[in-house]
């Protein structure tokens, strides 16, 4: 029988993306694999089924996982999903392995292979994969649409018969895929753009977009492409030379995350106060505790004169190309192991070895091992 592949309908309230999109189906059609949907799966995403091709349809979560030796989600499935899938079946997504226990241990008792694919190795050979750094790009491009959005100021220089008026002035504090978006696209509409980020070395990525780089003092330099973090005198060194260009921002848009831990607090209270009326703030990392303090997840609150808003699943705003991003991510993770209809992983694989969350019966991964207390 050759390999079929599942594509789930995403029930977490807001989420509209999708896991495949029709051009990626044709291409596992091409490998020789099936692929069952579940009926109305791209509606949200504006891909309704008549766009999908050579496909067959199930009415529900549970028909799609009863048939499919491949699951794929954006979102990780229902406790009652994750029952319908066949033992020794592959679920792959974004599976958010820090955030449940109990998920975890029902993956591993179901004896599901998981692939979360935040875990996914940080090297070059697997950027075509990456589902963190393509939906990160998609946020932050939105991020700085929203700050744009919602400033009393026009972001360009305008010029009118009175006069000209100033562009507005934006800080984007983190500078990994997310945040160096939200540069590229401030800078587009056409304000001054500073940005700041504790990695010394993404100074050049800074100016290269032609934004100028905040100077705190401070390296946080990590491993992985990710920063560490910071110890209480640097926090606090970092602090008193940020406090200043967040004082004199018009639009504060902030990215800085670490995987699997609370988001750093980056921007105080005080900082806050001292920013101008009707300044803006974007807290990217609203969902994991916020970069700044008074951020309310999924909320728009006034503290003072300053607008702070805390958008949740940002990605999901700019369903269209975020699910073709993301259904070509998995196709690149997924694609290489299927070969005449049939899966085979390669467990000497790096990509696969890193990225699994459960095999046969263990959880595979140490990191999430630790977080969780499995």
């Amino acid at each position: 029988m050759p390999l079929t592949i599942g594509v789930l309908a995403e029930t977490a309230a807001g989420e509209r993306r999708l896991s495949v999109v029709p051009d990626v189906v044709k291409r596992y059609l091409s490998q020789g694999a099936q692929v069952v949907l579940q009926k109305g799966a791209g509606v949200p995403a504006h891909f309704p089924d008549e766009v999908f091709s050579d496909v067959s349809f199930a009415d529900t979560a549970a028909e799609v996982c009863g048939q499919a030796d491949v699951v794929f989600c954006v979102q990780p499935p229902s406790e009652e999903t994750i029952a319908a899938i066949k033992p020794g079946s592959v679920l792959l997504g974004l599976l958010q392995p820090w955030s449940s226990a109990e998920r975890v241990r029902q993956l591993q008792e179901k004896q599901i292979t998981a692939f979360a694919l935040e875990l996914l190795p940080r090297i070059s050979r697997a950027q075509s994969m990456d589902v963190l750094s393509s939906q990160g790009a998609v946020a932050g491009y939105e991020c700085a649409l929203i700050a744009a959005d919602h400033s009393p100021k026009f972001f360009p220089m305008m010029t009118y018969a009175a006069g000209t008026i100033r562009p507005a002035k934006v800080l984007v504090i983190g500078a990994g895929v997310a945040g160096l978006q939200a540069i590229a696209t401030a800078r587009r509409i056409g304000a001054m753009v500073e940005a700041y980020d504790v990695r010394p070395e993404t100074r050049e990525q800074i100016e290269s977009l032609g934004a100028k780089f905040v100077d705190t003092g401070v390296s946080a330099a990590g491993t992985g492409g990710y920063a560490r973090e910071l110890t209480d005198e640097e926090k606090a060194r970092q602090a008193e030379r940020l406090a200043k260009a967040v004082a004199q921002c018009d639009a504060l848009i902030t990215t800085a995350a670490i995987p699997g831990k609370r988001a750093p607090r980056i921007v105080t209270a005080d900082m806050v106060a001292r920013m101008k009326p009707g300044a803006v703030v974007v807290d990217m990392a609203a969902e994991t505790g916020g970069n700044v303090e008074g951020t309310v997840a999924g909320e728009k609150s006034w503290v003072g004169d300053v607008l702070v808003i805390g958008p949740v699943n940002i990605p999901s705003r700019m369903p269209v190309h975020a699910s073709e991003m993301y259904a070509k991510n998995l196709f690149n993770f997924i694609s290489p192991f299927i070969e005449d209809g049939a899966l085979t992983l390669d467990w000497e694989d790096e990509v696969v070895a890193g990225t699994c969350l459960t095999h046969a019966g263990e959880v595979r991964h140490a990191g999430v091992k630790q977080i969780l207390g499995l």
